[in-house]
């Protein structure tokens, strides 16, 4: 009786064991379909995508303003510094060269006994001679005295340079630490907006492509219609050299002019961020440039030019002139009548014109 009893114990262990494992197992697949289907992204669609990668843009835009104000910055530091540097050599040259010619005068000394005044006097055989040279002694100290001033000057001097070279070498560092995540700021949002558009199909990417060449050309969709323009028929690909490009500039001076002429020169040329040309440019790297064609210097940020010159509304505006975009001032394009600017609009984008109602408008501003 006790080995049926244990017999049977086995063998209704041994089932139990292998239904709660298959349970188990079931359990575990049901839960992971449960979990998987819960939890998958839906596919985005074609407008979803341009949303976002709009989106990635404008921030990847106003981040490299902000590369660029830290780059600004950092350069401003590394030429003080090097300026500093330089100095502290110059110093120090002196400084050695006084120190130098004060050896050579304590070794003369060494060399002539270093005998007392009076005791000389006694044993010269020519005492006229000797008050000659003793005149001339005295003088000489005098000028070893203001030597040796003149020494523990450049020490001070030096000492002091090197203290702010240091507290500039502090700054230049801090300023090359925020360039480093600016830049990887930049980087991290065009990356983002490639993979987005990644996910397309060839033919979504082609009526995106087309979409956003249109608006530029034609301004911003019409956002009331039934259908995004990501989603429309791909219109013919506009003339990225028209609407205003072509033809006189009527400008308010020869300067804006020059400014005008320069920017029509770098359409089809490349978005580069953090670029100043030639063969490429940034937003403010665009206008910085047509305006130094002009012989005018303008500061290197979006955020800084708006404050280089006289504010102006929006119904004033004339050739020339800088026009600026977004709540946070983060681009910027050239003003050349008709409705129209030229600017560096985004990576993949080339220079090109474009209508100021393309983006939300912040202000403008006459430079000159």
């Amino acid at each position: 009786m006790a080995a049926h009893r244990k017999s049977a114990q086995s063998l209704l262990g041994g089932q139990a064991v292998r239904t709660a494992a298959t349970l188990a197992l079931a359990s575990a697949a049901t839960a992971t379909l449960f979990e998987g289907s819960g939890h998958a992204d839906p596919r985005p669609t074609a407008a979803q995508v341009r949303a976002q990668v709009d989106r990635l843009y404008e921030e990847a835009g106003a981040a490299t303003e902000r590369y660029n104000g830290a780059k600004e910055k950092a350069d401003e530091a590394r030429a003080a510094f090097d300026r500093l540097r330089d100095e502290a050599a110059r110093r120090t040259r002196r400084l050695n060269d006084a120190r130098d010619a004060l050896g050579a005068v304590a070794a003369a000394q060494y060399r002539s006994g270093g005998l007392d005044p009076t005791v000389r006097l006694v044993l010269t055989s020519d005492p006229d001679q000797y008050l000659a040279r003793a005149a001339f002694a005295e003088k000489a100290g005098h000028r070893q005295a203001a030597a040796i001033r003149a020494v523990r000057r450049e020490l001070g001097a030096i000492g002091q340079l090197r203290g702010e070279s240091a507290e500039r070498l502090t700054a230049l560092r801090g300023h090359e630490a925020e360039l480093r995540r600016q830049k990887a700021a930049v980087l991290g949002r065009l990356e983002s907006a490639r993979t987005l558009l990644a996910r397309l199909t060839a033919e979504e990417r082609a009526r995106y492509e087309a979409a956003t060449a249109a608006r530029g050309a034609s301004g911003p969709p019409d956002r009331t219609a039934g259908t995004n323009p990501a989603d429309a028929p791909a219109p013919a690909r506009a003339d990225r050299s028209s609407g205003g490009a072509r033809g006189p500039v009527s400008a308010p001076d020869s300067r804006a002019a020059q400014a005008v002429s320069f920017a029509r020169a770098q359409l089809g040329k490349p978005y580069v961020w953090g670029a100043t040309g030639p063969s490429g440019y940034d937003c403010s790297g665009l206008t910085q440039a047509a305006w130094r064609a002009a012989g005018v210097s303008l500061p290197r940020t979006t955020y800084t030019q708006i404050n280089a010159g006289k504010r102006v509304s929006r119904s004033q505006l004339a050739p020339g002139d800088l026009v600026f975009f977004y709540s946070g001032i983060s681009h910027v394009g050239l003003y050349v009548g008709g409705g129209q600017m030229i600017h560096a609009p985004r990576p993949g984008a080339p220079i090109r014109v474009a209508p100021i109602d393309e983006m939300p408008f912040a202000g403008a501003t006459r430079v000159g």
